[in-house]
């Protein structure tokens, strides 16, 4: 390993870090017609961060709903787990973000998407009193009978949270 701060190769890899940082920095301001241009050169677009967070994900998680789709429309992947095991649908439920979430669903993201074991949206929106997308959630038919990898539902995770209204939405759908 050449630690020469002079090496050639090591300030080519330094330039091209920083680039990669100011992508990433784009994408978590809604710089969507920066965007639009990288993507006619070629950019990929399921680039990953060094938390496994895709461009969608921080496009997502930041509430840029036009970010995103432009992202979706270049063959981002609505499915890519990050490495906290959140995928971007749930990143929308977390936020409580119905517009994100709708157009995940659109470009066809998995309402019950979740890694192994893990938190489906409707845990996350239901953990955080998402009344809103609970409720969107259920209707597009999102199993309220997954458990996460502690055995526990979205309507126990909700109670377990103190997140009363949206735990009290999903019994509500259940009694219909």
């Amino acid at each position: 390993m050449d630690i020469n701060p002079n090496n050639p190769q090591r300030q080519l890899d330094e330039q091209i870090l920083e680039q990669v940082r100011r992508l990433f920095d784009l994408v978590r301001a809604g710089e969507t017609e920066q965007l639009k241009r990288l993507f006619a050169m070629g950019l990929v677009p399921n680039l990953l961060d060094g938390q496994g967070n895709s461009l969608l994900m921080l496009a997502i998680y930041h509430g840029h709903v036009e970010t995103a789709e432009v992202i979706l429309q270049h063959g981002g992947d609505p499915a890519l787990i990050n490495d906290r095991g959140q995928s971007p649908l749930a990143a929308a439920a977390f936020k409580g973000d119905t517009r994100c979430l709708q157009l995940l669903l659109d470009y066809g993201a998995d309402v019950d998407t979740r890694p192994s074991g893990g938190k489906t949206a409707l845990m996350y929106a239901a953990m955080f009193d998402r009344v809103a997308i609970v409720k969107q959630l259920v209707e597009l038919g999102a199993n309220r009978d997954l458990i996460d990898d502690k055995g526990m539902t979205a309507q126990q995770l909700a109670a377990a949270m103190g997140a009363h209204e949206a735990g009290l939405a999903i019994e509500n759908h259940l009694r219909h």
